[in-house]
């Protein structure tokens, strides 16, 4: 039988070759290219709708072609689009305030991406460490954790095979297992050069992962004795996806530092690194910046999508809808051979199989469905909020179905090699 990944890549190379692309093979794309979106769905070039369970990797948190971005898009785009941070910039200030307010934080860098925002959060907590005499900080991460593919981000990502190739990285990080809080007290006996903790408030690429509910809580207990800072990555989470507006406020903690990205704007290139208390006064003229970062355009989109977010209520509509989702997933498939676990919050659901499962992507994009397939062997959905219950039980009828077919198809080894 063919690895998990044999059709789904031999497809795209097949279509890649077909079209003679000039684009650097960075990505085993699928024979497929969209045209327009409205909502939930989306049409291909022949016209063909597909429902989009993946929201673009948790970026379309308000589906695709949403009238209030477009109207905030279109306006701006004929007003304004980039004058340069040598000066001010009033969307960006409103967006700074906002976003503050709504976390509990006191200032904020505005990037261009989610690894851009980890970056700046790496640099705040070295130069914060630097001004405390602390000469080689390191910052606490986690295995399979994601944070990022720029040279700094890559090695705070606990991901072997992503740093592969990109040796040397960069020094600097203590890695300890997710959700294992005996890990880190153990770190902090022997590694008194620890200077921040960076952590998902939930693993997505990792898995799904779910922590023990007071995980959060434990980890700024031990941040506050160690005096270290807590940053938290909620680039994935973030921006009402798993029923709240950040998935930290599930734990009621409050990090130092928190980075955003993703949903922010809705699909136009957008990170923020926010800071509070000690680390909300280390960045100064001259250590950190961005050409692009926070321009009229990206803020304007950010604050549309922080409107619709608060206007129509999404993050409480999500965990609704997330909740709705689990329990049909666990209605068909507990209990069926082959399926380990469903796990999830608000609109971040991961269905993990005992085998590797990479073909059901391709399986699923015949069926016009939209899904994602990570760590492997874990089926991850992550639609946009603004779903309706008709579309909620296509996701969960349809998705039951593939794994259904799969499972009861598929037969893994039993000698430890791949099927």
């Amino acid at each position: 039988m063919n690895g998990p990944d044999d059709a789904s890549n031999a497809l795209a190379t097949e279509h890649q070759d077909s079209e003679h692309t000039p684009l650097m093979t960075t990505y085993n794309r699928l024979p497929v290219a969209f045209e327009r979106g409205e909502g939930a769905w989306l049409w291909d070039q022949n016209g063909r709708r597909y429902l989009d369970a993946l929201a673009g990797v948790a970026v379309c948190g308000l589906g695709h072609a949403h009238p209030a971005v477009r109207d905030a898009l279109c306006d701006q785009a004929g007003t304004l689009l980039h004058t340069s941070n040598l000066y001010q910039v009033p969307h960006q200030a409103e967006l700074g305030v906002r976003l503050c307010g709504a976390a509990g934080m006191e200032r904020v860098f505005f990037g261009n991406s989610g690894a851009e925002a980890n970056e700046a959060a790496i640099k705040l907590a070295r130069l914060h460490a630097h001004r405390r005499g602390i000469q080689n900080p390191a910052i606490l991460v986690m295995e399979n954790a994601f944070h990022g593919r720029t040279l700094a981000t890559l090695t705070a990502t606990g991901n072997r095979k992503a740093q592969a190739g990109f040796e040397p990285l960069v020094q600097g990080f203590v890695r300890v297992p997710y959700n294992a809080i005996d890990a880190i007290e153990t770190a902090a006996e022997n590694r008194p050069n620890i200077v921040a903790v960076l952590v998902e408030p939930l693993q997505g690429e990792g898995g799904v992962v779910v922590p023990d509910e007071d995980y959060l809580q434990r980890l700024r207990l031990l941040c506050d004795h160690h005096d270290w800072l807590l940053m938290i990555d909620e680039i994935q989470t973030g921006m009402g996806r798993t029923g709240r507006l950040f998935a930290h406020q599930w734990s009621g903690v409050k990090p130092d530092v928190m980075t955003l990205a993703k949903g922010l704007a809705n699909g136009v290139p957008i990170g923020a690194c926010l800071a509070s208390g000690a680390a909300a006064a280390v960045f100064g003229p001259g250590s950190h910046g961005s050409t692009f970062g926070g321009n009229p355009l990206a803020c304007r989109a950010a604050l549309s999508v922080l409107d619709i977010l608060e206007n129509q209520h999404l993050p409480a509509r999500a965990a609704v809808l997330g909740d709705r989702l689990i329990d049909g997933l666990r209605m068909r498939l507990n209990g069926v051979a082959g399926v380990v676990d469903i796990r999830g919050r608000g609109l971040m659901i991961g269905i993990e199989l005992d085998r590797p499962c990479a073909e059901l992507v391709s399986r699923a994009l015949e069926q016009g469905l939209l899904i994602n397939v990570t760590a492997g062997s874990v089926v991850r959905l992550l639609p946009p909020l603004i779903i309706d219950d008709e579309q909620a039980t296509r996701i969960v009828d349809a998705v039951s179905e593939l794994i259904l077919t799969f499972l009861s198809t598929d037969v893994p080894a039993t000698d430890g090699s791949p099927s």
